[in-house]
């Protein structure tokens, strides 16, 4: 496993609070070896829980976060001589913060229906966790403003044709990203569940 690691560089992760143990797991994780089912035992377990606070690992999968790729480019790179953490447009969230109804009250295709909470909490919080979401690379912010459109729709059109208000059993904003709902939209929009969204306040989308 080679390394151009000058005493430059060495400086800069070790500022970062990056350790040789760390890079030489994302390197095995790289390379294909299954260093995840490890985590239960004590040293590795550590190391690996140190990886997925920094938003270098995921959780639960044997890959990367974009955090973590951006690490390894550093790393064996020969000219850079500074982590490059990728950004994140403060704008995506609040378009998607903007597509989060606040209350389940709502009126679609002419009918009102009454909700009985708001749902659109702890936006400091959700800030967070989605930027959190895009820094690990597995989704884009479009995907999430997309899934969360998709199963608004879902919801209003049930309402409609069971005359029951569906958006009452809608996740309040910060459990939605923490639980990630959204997952399952994205999978709906990605085999063709859904070829088009129209709503009456954001038009009409391809999916």
């Amino acid at each position: 496993m080679k390394l151009n690691l000058s005493d430059e560089k060495f400086d800069e992760i070790l500022n970062k609070g990056i350790s040789l143990d760390h890079i030489y797991i994302l390197k095995l994780i790289d390379e294909g070896f299954d260093v995840i089912s490890k985590k239960n035992t004590p040293k590795w377990g550590i190391l690996l829980q140190s990886l997925i606070r920094k938003g270098m690992l995921f959780e639960t999968e044997n890959k990367l976060t974009t955090i973590g790729k951006e690490l390894l480019i550093f790393v064996n790179s020969k000219d850079r001589k500074k982590i490059v953490k990728p950004k994140v447009v403060s704008s995506e969230f609040d378009q998607w913060w903007a597509e989060y109804p606040g209350t389940t009250n709502f009126v679609y295709k002419g009918r009102k229906f009454i909700g009985d909470r708001s749902i659109r909490v702890g936006k400091d919080d959700c800030r967070t966790k989605f930027n959190k979401i895009l820094l690990e690379g597995e989704h884009s912010a479009k995907d999430l403003i997309d899934a969360l459109k998709y199963e608004i729709l879902q919801k209003k059109e049930a309402s409609i044709k069971t005359g029951v208000n569906k958006l009452t059993y809608m996740q309040n904003s910060l459990t939605y990203l923490n639980q990630r709902t959204y997952e399952g939209f994205i999978e709906l929009i990605d085999s063709g569940a859904g070829v088009k969204i129209k709503q009456e306040t954001t038009g009409e989308i391809e999916i």
